[in-house]
């Protein structure tokens, strides 16, 4: 068999929510069996996202490779409306998968293995894996893949809290912060939020509700802020728009815990 004759393979590595350190060494085996890392580049404001990349590839590749950057399609994030929202989402889906599948093409030649440095782990919240299915349905382009799970922003903001995600016999619902108020509302346990552009923590009664909440978590630029919803609500407010001025973009974690019957976590399954 030439290599012709042999597919492109791609990689999905999740490669952690900031702090080098917390690549796996699987991640750090797929990335030395790798000989080009596509990046796509969210624009100037976070272009320190792709440097944290590039000094991880500095570290720990060995061997000859290339890294092959592309413009990240822009993303309307105004709709808030379920309809209209997933519209949006599945419309950059597409223009990203198109970006993706000429990167694929053009510049993974067959023979070749290919990887996407994704935050955190591929299977919480990010396009990647999905895309790449939509590619496979195309079948424009062969290739093959697999997936090394990374740590989530979710476990590291448990780790950096020193905190269970789950207490005894409960459930932990994970929801983007546009659907919060729908999860609290029928949630039995605690939640984790992500992707909340909104604060939506405001619309939450915060008497007997801790928050445990976490920006750029596992970066230098990490900030962290727990206590009684009602006590600390403002202060995360203000510090998050203190970051956000200051950075350019936010991303933050957190989770909300009642504690209405004074329950807590031990830790175990």
């Amino acid at each position: 068999m030439t290599a012709s004759d042999t597919p492109r393979h791609l990689t999905v590595i999740g490669i952690g929510s900031g702090d080098p350190d917390q690549l796996t060494l699987a991640a750090v085996k797929a990335m030395r069996g790798t000989d080009v890392f596509f990046v796509l580049d969210k624009g100037r404001e976070k272009s320190s996202l792709v440097r944290l990349r590039r000094d991880m590839l500095d570290e720990h590749v060995t061997g000859p490779y290339r890294v092959v950057e592309a413009e990240d399609p822009w993303r309307d994030r105004s709709q808030e409306e379920s309809v209209p929202y997933a519209e949006a989402v599945h419309d950059w889906r597409r223009r990203r998968a198109d970006v993706c599948e000429r990167l694929i093409r053009d510049e993974l030649a067959p023979g070749l293995r290919g990887a996407f440095l994704v935050w955190g782990d591929p299977s919480l919240y990010d396009s990647t894996l999905a895309i790449l299915e939509d590619l496979t349905a195309r079948g424009n382009v062969a290739f093959t893949y697999d997936v090394v799970p990374g740590i989530s922003s979710v476990s590291a903001l448990a780790a950096r809290h020193r905190i269970g995600l789950n207490r005894v016999g409960r459930p932990v619902h994970v929801t983007p912060g546009r659907r919060l108020a729908e999860t609290a509302g029928n949630a039995d346990g605690d939640i984790v939020v992500m992707l909340d552009a909104h604060e939506s923590f405001r619309h939450i009664a915060g008497d007997t509700t801790w928050i445990y909440w976490g920006a750029y978590v596992g970066t230098p630029d990490e900030v962290l802020v727990s206590g009684l919803l009602s006590e600390v609500g403002d202060e995360i407010r203000r510090v998050r728009a203190e970051a956000r001025e200051r950075h350019g973009w936010i991303m933050d974690t957190y989770l909300l815990r009642p504690h209405s019957d004074g329950g807590d976590g031990d830790g175990g399954a």
